[in-house]
């Protein structure tokens, strides 16, 4: 469940005036200096305040297992990644395998393997197969692409980064196997939606309470991977 530190909640932090920090940047600390949720991934020892929204993703549709083979895309810093080794028990030798992708650099968590390089890449999908030693039962991503300020072109950014992992994903997600994703509303999701109950039996959104109430984010919780032939009869 998610810790109710309320120690947090009702205490306003006023920033000192930065002459040298842009408008944007002034925003994006005061915002992180008065968001609960960051003080309590520092209390409970996660590595981002992501951690919270995979907990919640997992408590509305419990899809983690012990035993099970995961893929963490665009993983850094790691909060995700953090969760998902405690509730597949990564560390006891179980049979589950969690590999992590990220351009950016990860320091190493138990029962993680970790790659630094961009999922694109021609060889991602078979090392990343190789470390699991197969197919994998989950795949997520909480990846989010970097804003220019413009709406419609950051949209389209972001949906693009979106419908890139959910085609990966695809490319290594096991029969009866699930994805869960960050998705923007702005219009252009309906493409993407659109894929996936192609491809999945039970498709759901989800806003966790742990997502700012400002964001237009939501959860794109695809369970129950169809085989192939019931792929094709879709299409």
């Amino acid at each position: 469940m998610i810790p109710s530190n309320t120690g947090f909640r009702n205490k306003f932090v006023r920033l000192k005036t930065g002459k040298r920090r842009k408008t944007s940047s002034n925003t994006w600390l005061r915002r992180q200096l008065n968001d609960p949720f960051v003080g309590m991934a520092k209390l409970d020892g996660y590595r981002s305040r992501a951690a919270y929204k995979l907990i919640e993703i997992n408590e509305k549709f419990k899809l983690f297992k012990p035993g099970m083979k995961l893929v963490d895309l665009g993983a850094a810093p790691g909060g995700w990644s953090q969760i998902a080794a405690k509730l597949v028990k990564a560390d006891e030798k179980n049979g589950s395998r969690i590999v992590a992708i990220d351009l950016l650099e990860m320091e190493e968590i138990s029962g993680v393997t970790f790659f630094q390089k961009n999922f694109f890449d021609a060889d991602a999908a078979s090392l990343i197969k190789d470390a699991l030693k197969g197919n994998a039962d989950v795949v997520m991503s909480d990846m989010a692409a970097n804003t220019t300020g413009h709406p419609a072109t950051d949209h389209l950014r972001i949906m693009d980064l979106c419908e890139g992992a959910l085609n990966f994903a695809l490319t290594i997600i096991k029969p009866g196997g699930h994805f869960i994703a960050k998705i923007f509303r702005g219009g252009l999701e309906n493409h993407i939606l659109n894929i996936v109950k192609q491809n999945f039996s039970v498709v759901k959104h989800f806003k966790p309470a742990s997502s700012r109430k400002e964001s237009t984010e939501f959860y794109l919780v695809a369970m129950n991977r169809k085989a192939i032939d019931e792929n094709k009869d879709a299409n």
